[in-house]
């Protein structure tokens, strides 16, 4: 059941643009090659405040998943999906749900910020204060141990922490499990059973998660394990029982630090933006029109780079030479406003080249796009299956 696994969505809101490469799409481009990844298009939970205005999210989806692609994201590499076509999540969901604690949604620090920042949309519904639990599913679902998070988005994986790790005391525990972990135990032989022993000791009285960690690695050297007694063991080394859901890790990702053009944060809701495909013309027209020293009015007046939100993206796309003439010519007015522009034009407009050379392939073939989907969900859709299938069991809804 235990196995390295990432997983990560992104809510469909139409086109993405550098801040989302800078600070999501080149860490997924990374871990693909590291991890079996999971991406997923989280379109459930753009209705969580786009409820009463549903229709763009399709074409939003496919936008988002060309630029994923366009970005470098694999289908060969990763499994690309859209979560409302593995009915699974909302399954898992709704069982989670029955036995989620009101109080732990509602203390979800997003939850207040969200509606003081949305104010004007009524967000006072039971899918807005129940979303901390469909991204606990949606994580869950898969087993994941690994989800790359911001530092703001660690309450919410903490939250479905802690959710496996109720499901799994509530109904993780079997007849005699104690009895058919200890002889588990007994299966690794002399030399890693006492191995087991001690790191669940360490784990148990002492709280070291290194020690879970090597124990997790032992287990996996033993092949002829059941899956069943490997499941036992996982539960009875971390006093849980027996471990149906995972509880995943955080893989702390760098903020990005993408400046707009205004200099604050590159995001959508200022507008200061330039998207990952954008046309050249575009992209140029608007750099020259950034804001500069509000103390250079004339061409001759010298400036301070510190000041200016141009400087910003020379740190992002300069290197040192570069930036040492651009200091240097501000400071003395040696060169001009349009003059320090024209490295980042440049430096942009060569990043994207590549994106959307690979954009125009998917443009031209769109069935390209929905058969990576199809097969996406497929494989998504296996997994989450056997997840399912287990959870069932475990509520007696097995039927079987």
């Amino acid at each position: 059941m235990y196995a390295e696994r990432v997983v990560s969505g992104m809510r469909p809101t139409g086109a993405l643009h550098l801040g989302h490469y800078h600070g999501v799409l080149t860490n997924w481009v990374r871990l693909q090659h590291e991890y079996p990844c999971f991406f997923f298009v989280a379109d459930w939970h753009a209705l969580t405040t786009q409820y009463d205005n549903p229709s763009s999210i399709n074409r939003n989806a496919i936008d988002m998943v060309v630029d994923w692609l366009a970005a470098g994201v694999d289908p060969e590499q990763a499994t690309i999906f859209i979560q409302s076509r593995v009915p699974e999540h909302a399954e898992l969901h709704l069982l989670l749900s029955m036995m989620a604690p009101l109080g732990w949604l509602e203390r979800v620090p997003t939850y207040k910020e969200q509606q003081e920042k949305l104010s004007s949309k009524d967000l006072s519904t039971y899918g807005f204060l129940g979303y901390p639990l469909l991204m606990a599913a949606d994580i869950l679902i898969y087993r994941a141990d690994k989800v790359p998070v911001g530092d703001d988005q660690v309450p919410h994986l903490e939250f479905a922490r802690e959710t496996a790790r109720r499901f799994n005391h509530l109904y993780g525990r079997e007849p005699d499990f104690e009895e058919k972990a200890k002889e588990a135990v007994k299966k690794l032989g002399n030399k890693k059973a006492r191995l087991y022993a001690e790191l669940r000791t360490r784990f148990q009285q002492e709280g070291e998660r290194e020690a879970v960690e090597q124990a997790h690695a032992l287990l996996e050297e033993v092949q002829h394990l059941s899956v069943l007694d490997r499941e036992r063991l996982f539960g009875y080394l971390e006093g849980t029982g027996k471990m149906i859901l995972v509880e995943p890790e955080a893989l702390l990702t760098k903020a990005s630090r993408m400046p707009g053009l205004d200099g604050a944060k590159m995001s959508k809701s200022y507008g200061n933006f330039i998207t990952l495909r954008e046309t050249a013309e575009s992209v140029g027209k608007k750099i020259r029109a950034m804001p500069t020293d509000p103390a250079r009015i004339r061409r001759t007046d010298p400036g301070d780079p510190l000041k200016c939100p141009v400087w910003q993206l020379h740190l992002v796309y300069s290197d040192d030479a570069c930036r040492q003439w651009v200091e240097a010519g501000c400071k003395s007015a040696g060169i001009g406003c349009i003059d320090c522009k024209g490295p980042v034009i440049d430096a942009i407009l060569k990043e994207q080249g590549p994106m959307r050379e690979r954009a125009r392939f998917y443009e031209e073939e769109p069935d390209l796009v929905r058969n990576i989907l199809a097969d996406g969900c497929e494989k998504a859709r296996d997994l989450a299956k056997e997840t399912m299938r287990d959870v069932r069991e475990a509520l007696g809804l097995g039927y079987s």
